[in-house]
This record gives structure tokens, sequence and C-alpha cells, in this order.
């Protein structure tokens, strides 16, 4: 499983139910079971600036895109994107979400003055039938961690496939996975070290399985050691289940003199419809996301001297019966003035 570095507010528990018009009827085990329905997680992902400023100004910022359009807003959560929407002057928004906070989306709804103009639907989308025949625009943050993990890519190939129009929008429509390598020395000795004492007990042996788990971080930028290398591209207008297996080489290039700890994952999407492209970016040299970085570190540092080159491969697909563990298989060689090294390495499952 992944381990954040830095603590987010997504294990915050609320209460449901009460005045003001706030649902009574999720029940404690649908709130406690479902991640999606803690409002800490939902917390999070509003005050995300990169990210919900960035669908505000694709929206609102483009009305000339939305007036008198049918939008179909998937994972609505607690329904700010369908908002957005429907100020930017859509005739209707249909907005599905799976979890039990579908309920909290109808009541800000409603106390927002939109509830004529934003049905909110219980529901994965996959099972739904909307009642209409086609779609104009098409609005989800569909990105998962490293892009793919955990995202929602293959249930808008289905609503994609099956109600946008001809000519139809998705917002956002491309995205660019990258990689780079990182100095993490510091850090990567502190995991190792701590396993040594843990409260006076010897759990040397959990040293091996903590640096092969990937590692959700925020990377500073001056961690960063080499070039960013592009993985892989998505265009969600033509995107198929079987592109969701990316298969890719990479050479990254050393900047400078130190030592390379671990590999960095990250993405970029973009809305290329908008009058001006709107980009969010996790780049590690941008401001904070909730999606951070994806650490994959090496068994053993790489020492690069500016310009020398490390070349690699890799190799990621979503397993199980949802989709949700995402399995990577990494491998490089390396050969420079003070050492030559090949690794492999098949970082344990990941699974949020």
């Amino acid at each position: 499983s992944f381990h954040p570095r830095m603590s987010a507010d997504a294990d915050k528990k609320a209460k449901v139910g009460g005045k003001n018009g706030t649902p009574s009827d999720m029940t404690s085990a649908e709130f406690y079971f479902d991640t999606n329905s803690h409002f800490g997680t939902h917390e999070e992902l509003l005050k995300d600036r990169m990210r919900t400023v960035a669908f505000k100004k694709a929206t609102m910022g483009n009305a000339h895109l939305f007036k008198d359009k049918i939008v179909l807003d998937i994972g609505t959560g607690t329904g700010i994107l369908a908002m957005f929407a429907a100020k930017a002057g859509a005739e209707h928004v249909y907005a599905v979400e799976s979890s039990g906070i579908a309920h909290v989306a109808k009541a800000i709804v409603k106390a927002n003055k939109l509830d004529k103009k934003i049905t909110i639907i219980k529901g994965k989308m996959e099972d739904i039938k909307l009642p209409v025949e086609k779609v104009d625009v098409i609005v989800c943050d569909w990105m998962g961690y490293m892009l793919i993990q955990d995202s929602m890519i293959a249930t808008v190939i289905d609503a994609r496939d099956r109600y946008l129009k001809t000519g139809g929008k998705i917002f956002p429509d491309s995205a660019t996975l990258r990689i780079c390598g990182i100095e993490d020395a510091e850090y990567k000795e502190q995991r190792i070290e701590f396993w040594d004492n843990v409260y006076g007990f010897n759990m040397s042996c959990m040293k091996e399985n903590s640096m092969s788990e990937p590692l959700i971080d925020m990377c500073r930028p001056e961690q960063i050691l080499t070039n960013f290398a592009t993985i892989h591209k998505l265009d969600m207008y033509t995107v198929k289940a079987a592109d969701l297996t990316i298969t890719s080489k990479f050479s990254l290039k050393s900047s400078g003199h130190d030592f390379c700890h671990a590999l960095v994952l990250f993405f970029e999407v973009d809305f290329t419809h908008c009058h001006k492209t709107v980009k969010i970016s996790t780049n590690p040299r941008h401001k904070y996301t909730h999606w951070k970085q994806t650490v994959l570190y090496l068994d053993e540092p790489v020492p690069m001297c500016q310009g020398e080159v490390l070349n690699g491969s890799v190799w990621m697909k979503n397993e199980g019966t949802e989709k949700k563990k995402t399995v990577i298989k990494l491998s490089s060689s390396f050969k420079g003035r003070n050492a030559s090294t090949k690794q492999v390495m098949s970082p344990t499952p990941a699974s949020i």
C-alpha cells in the first residue's frame, strides 16, 4: 500500500445527519467503510487549489463551451464541478456519484438554489441509465495517483462511448505521465534506520519491505537530479482500456553531481478546448496537489556525475476485480565514471 510521508485530512471523521438540511440517510457503516463518504476526503479535494481552481477556470472561464449544453459530471462528490458547469450556463447537469456523499451533494445543490439545473444521481456510472440519450460535455476529475492508480479513466471511457455526442467535449481531455530521478538520502536513511530500534525492539527485518513500497510524497524542487522523461500520453477521446497497460523506456540525464536514490512519477493534464489551455500539474517544481508524487526507491543509490545518463524501462498495469491495485515493474541500467549498475525492481503492488 502507499505510505504518505505527509499526513492528509482523509482520515477525519464527521457526523452525518442533523439540522439545516444535512442528510441523515447515510448509515454509520456506509460512512465508515466508504472513504469517499468521509467529509475530510472532500475537504482535501476542495482545498487542493491547483485542482479546483483549474476546473473553475476551465468551466466558468469558458462559458461559451457550456452555455445551453447538457453536461455529465462523473464522480461529483460534493457537487462542486457540477455547480461550476451550471454557473457557466449549462442547460442541465447530471451529476453521478456512487458513494454516500451523494446525499450531501443534493443538500449542497439545493442550498445554492441550483437544484432545478442539477440532478444528483446516486450509483455507479457503469450501471446507470441517464434520462437523456446523449450529453454535450463530460466533466470528471478522473486522474489517480501516478495517473492510473485508483483513477476513473475506465469509467469515463464507458460514459464516453455510451453518452457523448459526436463532437462533444471531455474536461480534462489529455494527460502526460513523466518520470525523473531525485536525491533523497536523508529521508531514505530515516526510513531504514527507524526499524533498528522501534520503542526498544529490533524490527530490522521490515527494512526491505519498507523500501519496496511506492511512496506518495511531496518532493522538493532542490531534490530533482535529472531531466523529465515522458512515460505515457493519454487522449481521452481515443483511449481504450488496453491503453492503461503502460510499457515505456526512458533515459534520465543528470544535471549535477549527486546520488540518485529514487525515481519519481508525476503527471500533467490539459483542458485543451479552453480559449487558453488550462493545466493541472503534479510536477515537483509546482505547487501542492493532493496527488503529490509517487516515489519509487532504487535498491542501491546511483552516483551520477553531470551529463551521465541512467536508462530504464517501466511497466504498469491495474489489476484486481475493480482494477484498484497497480502493479509496477521497473528496471534501470547505468554506466558512469564512478559506478556501473543494473537494477530490477518490482515494488509491492500499490493499492489505496
